[in-house]
């Protein structure tokens, strides 16, 4: 009796394995992590939560479902189920896809069903669709699209359900859908054929503006009706402030145009020091950008404010302290959008205190001994550029503008950038390596002082030893006062000659490794390890074979030979 139970339960054992082989074909080739299956729609593959991280390279060609989920997918490259040509649905929601190949969908044209929802695309490659004819459902909701080109939908002519929602869509155009081949045939064909299959769009929760961009599409929204019907027709705008949470049903958008600047006043008389502001007012659809300039410079230094008089008008106030005969000239006010652009110009005139009295210089008169006190360092270095930082002693410190001079020190014509108030860096990129320099930083208008500037070497921008770029090295080679500086950058002054300065690099390199000889654990790598002395007592001293040699090179140097040659 036992053998006899023994035996029926064997066979009935290899008859369930033998319907579970038949029911599951090939579930032994299934991925690992993944489970497939068999039903009356054809084979499929689940993925859930795996750590695939891109997709298989060996999927079945049998499968016509696939739903990879929570697998931390990252792209859709070429082709990337060209293999499994019988594929009919395809989910990938919730991972992490920034990046769609225009070729990704190659070979499936029997898709129906692409869900792609929760992940990161901010754009899709929309001719990728030619692969797909058959596609009827679409789901991009969640994810970062923030633009939909005139042309996306062209490809898509068997839609039946759309979801864009829950993206970053701002303006779109009407375009979009009246060159969507579905919506041009939509009245024409179904309405002769009496067809009532329905098309859904879903294009809510969107951080729509409602400015004149969206004019188009905010009309169409407002005729949409069966068969494409609306998930949720109650689409709100995000922006401008003034329209911020209005349904589209309740804005009224207007034609976009480009800016038309005005001024009250284009021919202004200030009397000097006194505080101005000049105004112009732009009307424009969309809103434009307006900025104010001054000899063909942008102007840096003067408070700009902008106030809103309507819905299609922005007034911008240029204002000018205590205005000097410096700031006299043409000022320009420009706005532009992306339909045109349009500026007005204002004369600003400067008159003295009073009509009697005579003209005064637009600073303070100054005795010509008397020098106006300006502490100048390269305060920083990068790879191919300086920054210049200054502290000056002023009368009035809050209306003191800047002259800086910067150029090669041979060329007998400067750069010139105006610096307003409160401003006291400058930086400068794009240097030569193996290129003598100077830089100066004086009052506006008056021609730098004795102080005021630096000469500096730059050196070899490719290290012999070490084969590699590095940092351009600024060696400078006029010393009059000592100022702290980053190691390696020795900041001075352009009154005294250049052979002193050899003098005075010589000397310091050999202070230097005197201190180091009896202090082998400190550095010291800059001229902060002087103390305060004298032009003459740092240069006094005679000079030794070193010095004149250190001399040469420096000479060579500043002839566009090596500087690397110093160190």
């Amino acid at each position: 009796m036992a053998t006899f139970c023994v035996a029926t339960l064997s066979h009935y054992f290899i008859i369930v394995l033998a319907l579970f082989q038949l029911i599951t074909p090939g579930s032994s080739n299934c991925l690992t992590g993944c489970s497939c299956s068999n039903d009356n729609f054809g084979r499929s593959l689940l993925c859930m939560e795996t750590t695939l991280g891109s997709i298989p390279a060996n999927t079945s060609n049998n499968f016509t479902k696939i739903r990879i989920e929570n697998s931390h997918l990252t792209e859709l490259p070429y082709g990337s189920f060209s293999k499994s040509s019988a594929l009919e649905s395809l989910w990938l929601n919730f991972n992490n896809i920034t990046l769609m190949n225009i070729k990704s969908l190659e070979g499936l044209g029997n898709l129906t069903e692409l869900r792609l929802q929760g992940n990161k695309l901010s754009s899709v490659p929309w001719t990728a669709f030619q692969d797909t004819p058959k596609l009827k459902i679409l789901d991009l909701k969640h994810n970062r699209l923030d633009a939909l080109p005139e042309h996306a939908l062209r490809h898509l002519s068997s839609l039946t359900y759309l979801d864009l929602s829950f993206n970053e869509l701002s303006v779109i155009s009407r375009d979009v859908f009246v060159n969507w081949p579905l919506y041009q045939t939509a009245e024409k064909t179904w309405g002769k054929e009496g067809i009532v299959s329905n098309v859904v769009l879903a294009l809510h929760d969107n951080p729509w503006l409602c400015d004149c961009r969206l004019k188009g599409f905010v009309e169409f929204i407002r005729t949409v009706s069966p068969p494409i019907i609306l998930m949720n027709s109650y689409l709100t705008c995000s922006g401008p402030g003034h329209r911020a949470g209005k349904f589209f049903h309740e804005v009224q958008l207007k034609s976009c145009t480009k800016p038309e600047a005005s001024a009250p006043q284009t021919n202004v008389t200030s009397a000097l020091g006194a505080n101005i502001t000049l105004t112009c007012s732009v009307k424009a659809r969309p809103d434009p950008t307006i900025h104010w300039m001054y000899s063909l410079k942008i102007i840096r230094g003067f408070a700009v404010n902008e106030t809103r008089m309507d819905d299609e008008t922005i007034s911008s106030q240029l204002m000018i302290p205590s205005i000097h005969l410096a700031d006299r000239g043409l000022y320009t006010c420009m706005a532009n959008n992306f339909i045109g652009n349009s500026s007005v110009t204002i004369m600003v005139n400067v008159g003295p205190f009073n009509s009697s009295g005579p003209m005064p210089p637009p600073f303070p008169m100054m005795p010509d001994d008397e020098n106006v006190y300006i502490d100048i360092r390269i305060a920083k270095q990068t790879v191919y550029g300086i920054t210049l930082e200054w502290y000056a002693v002023t009368q009035n410190p809050a209306e003191t503008w800047y002259t800086v001079h910067f150029g090669q020190y041979d060329s007998p014509k400067k750069d010139m950038v105006y610096i307003g108030p409160g401003i006291n860096s400058y930086s400068v990129a794009d240097l030569f390596p193996l290129t003598k320099y100077e830089v100066c930083v004086a009052l506006k208008n008056q021609p730098p002082r004795d102080g005021q500037c630096i000469v500096f070497v730059t050196g070899s921008d490719i290290s012999e030893m070490e084969h590699r770029e590095r940092l351009i090295h600024i060696i400078v080679i006029v010393c009059a006062m000592v100022l702290a500086v980053p190691a390696g950058m020795y900041a001075c002054t352009t009154d005294i000659r250049f052979d002193c300065a050899a003098r005075c690099t010589a000397l310091w390199k050999r202070r230097r490794r005197r201190e180091e000889d009896l202090h082998p654990s400190e550095r010291q790598g800059t001229f902060d390890s002087f103390q305060a002395a004298s032009s003459d007592s740092l240069c006094g001293a005679g000079e030794s074979l070193e010095v004149q040699t250190l001399t040469q090179r420096l000479e060579d140097g500043s002839k566009g030979g090596t500087a690397a040659g110093l160190y």
